[in-house]
């Protein structure tokens, strides 16, 4: 058996030019929360939550389920549903979340898979590995829109790039022979450096070992500190851990590939407000939620519809944003200032504090790549104004805004609008 993913955001540019993926992903996966204990009615309630709480005007759309190989009765060797926990079948699911409707400018709800680039997944059931053609064909034949491929039991076929690659490409022709284009979502923690390969052959790949829900904890099992030439990726990745190793990759990703930081924790309830709302808009991650949709706190739903947030992250240009400068703070932790364009000559600027103290520190348009004597007025983006929107104005500046105070693992993103450019105030859709 496979546990599987089902409908990830608007699928929009890229590998094999089938037009998919111009911006991160968005979506839901079951994984986070539920693991493998998953069956029909959780896909179907999950996936009605999320058009009852809107959550598709925000761009989310995505999911999971249960698929087992048998040889005994299927000559083929081709996946069929686990007929105790989707006794409709799985074309029969994404029929449903198919149908809840479609919005103005996008495809609608989409179903997807997941399988793994290996003999079994990694707990244990069968995985893809030798059967990519007809495990392709019948994901086609089922509906589905999105395959997550993962690289537990590869029968040791990695330790170069070349071998990583022509593993996974096996999987990215076969789903382009179907005909249906399908999002295809590289899964292999960062191993033998799939941003450097992977964009030909996929719209995103995974740049670490899997996240847990902590902010800066370190564990053995993620062992890594940089992510150039990391051996063992593991798991139980820290937030922080992951951002630090997608800040020297930012120009590998753009529209039709992106550097996956792995699924949100938010609603998971193991870190803050403010610890939640961090970086992965602005690394131009994949916004995939991994909690219960169906049960959330009005928290976790003001933090996962923050449009001016969102905005950043669905940018048309694609630009990825670029960490300037990272400093240790005597106390621990580290302050760290990160940049990015966005559409219409605007800039996003992000200051991330990972210290146990409030720190502040005057900040510089040229430490960018803003112009140095254009006048901007600022927008904070995790905090609202009169009307209860996100992004706040905070006035117009030149040259340098004011003297910042980041709170002690908090996140403070502003939005950066040229005065001569600015044609409406909604931040959100600048």
């Amino acid at each position: 058996m496979i546990y599987l993913i089902l409908f990830s955001l608007i699928l929009k540019a890229a590998a094999g030019g089938n037009g998919l993926a111009m911006t991160p992903q968005m979506g839901w996966n079951t994984w986070n929360s539920f693991g493998c204990d998953i069956d029909e009615d959780l896909i179907l309630s999950s996936a009605q939550a999320i058009k009852d709480k809107n959550l598709t005007s925000f761009g989310y759309e995505c999911k999971y389920r249960y698929v087992q190989r048998t040889t005994s009765d299927n000559t083929t060797g081709a996946p069929v549903a686990d007929p105790v926990r989707f006794p409709n079948g799985l074309k029969h699911v994404a029929d449903q979340i198919h149908s809840l409707g479609l919005k103005a400018n996008l495809p609608g709800f989409i179903a997807g898979i997941y399988s793994d680039a290996g003999t079994f997944t990694c707990e244990g059931h069968f995985g893809s590995l030798g059967f990519e053609e007809i495990d392709a064909a019948t994901y086609a034949s089922w509906g589905m829109d999105y395959l997550k491929y993962d690289n537990c039991y590869n029968e040791g076929r990695e330790g170069t790039p070349l071998i990583s690659e022509e593993r996974y490409a096996n999987m990215s022709r076969a789903l382009d022979a179907t005909g249906r284009p399908i999002l295809f979502s590289l899964c292999n923690w960062g191993v033998d450096g799939p941003w450097n390969w992977a964009p030909t052959i996929a719209h995103s790949w995974r740049i670490s070992g899997d996240i847990m829900d902590n902010y800066d904890r370190f564990d053995d099992r993620c062992p890594c500190t940089s992510v150039i030439d990391c051996k063992l990726p593991g798991n139980n990745c820290a937030m922080t851990r992951i951002i630090d190793f997608a800040a020297p990759l930012s120009e590998k990703a753009g529209p039709g590939r992106w550097n996956d930081a792995d699924m949100l924790e938010v609603g998971n309830g193991g870190m803050t407000f403010d610890e939640y709302g961090t970086m992965w808009a602005v690394i131009k991650s994949p916004l995939i939620l991994g909690n219960d949709v169906r049960n959330m706190t009005a928290e976790t739903l003001e933090i996962i519809t923050n449009k001016a947030i969102i905005a950043v992250n669905q940018d048309p240009l694609g630009s990825t944003g670029i960490r300037v400068w990272k400093k240790t703070i005597p106390s621990g932790g580290d302050l760290q200032l990160w940049y990015g364009s966005l559409v219409n000559s605007t800039w996003v600027i992000a200051v991330m504090n990972t210290s146990p103290e409030d720190q502040s520190t005057n900040i510089t348009f040229s430490e960018g790549a803003t112009e140095r004597t254009q006048t901007y007025e600022l927008f904070d983006l995790w905090d609202k104004d009169d009307a209860g929107d996100w992004g706040k104005s905070l006035g117009t500046f030149s040259g340098s805004l004011p003297e910042t105070t980041v709170k002690s693992h908090q996140t403070k993103v502003f939005r950066a609008v040229p005065v001569s450019a600015q044609t409406k105030k909604d931040v959100s859709e600048l």
